[in-house]
């Protein structure tokens, strides 16, 4: 839930989806789901010359699982806020998670 977390704080920014086919798709995040289906406006393709069919689109919603990669703006995200809730997480599983033998 933690990324999750990010991508909703996100809303409104310009990010790069990179996905799996290789495509690069720049847009404005307008909305993620607990999924990270992703929903971008005013995008923008890196290569038309391979995908000749996504230069008239202009909004696109993406899947989860087809995602390789999101390049966020690095201003745009609070790491204090998310060095304390990995370790706020890391604090729950220590306390529930089984010990393992060595």
């Amino acid at each position: 839930m933690l990324i999750f977390s990010v991508f909703k704080t996100l809303t409104d920014q310009t990010v790069i989806v990179e996905l799996k086919n290789d495509l690069l798709i720049t847009g404005v995040l307008k909305s993620v789901d607990q999924f990270l289906n992703i929903r971008l406006d005013n995008i923008q393709i890196s290569d038309e010359v391979r995908h000749p069919h996504m230069i008239a689109v202009k909004n696109c919603f993406i899947r989860g699982s087809v995602v390789r990669y999101v390049q966020i703006p690095a201003d745009a995200v609070d790491t204090q806020l998310l060095e304390d809730a990995t370790r706020r997480g890391s604090r729950f599983c220590y306390k529930r998670c089984p010990k393992f033998p060595d």
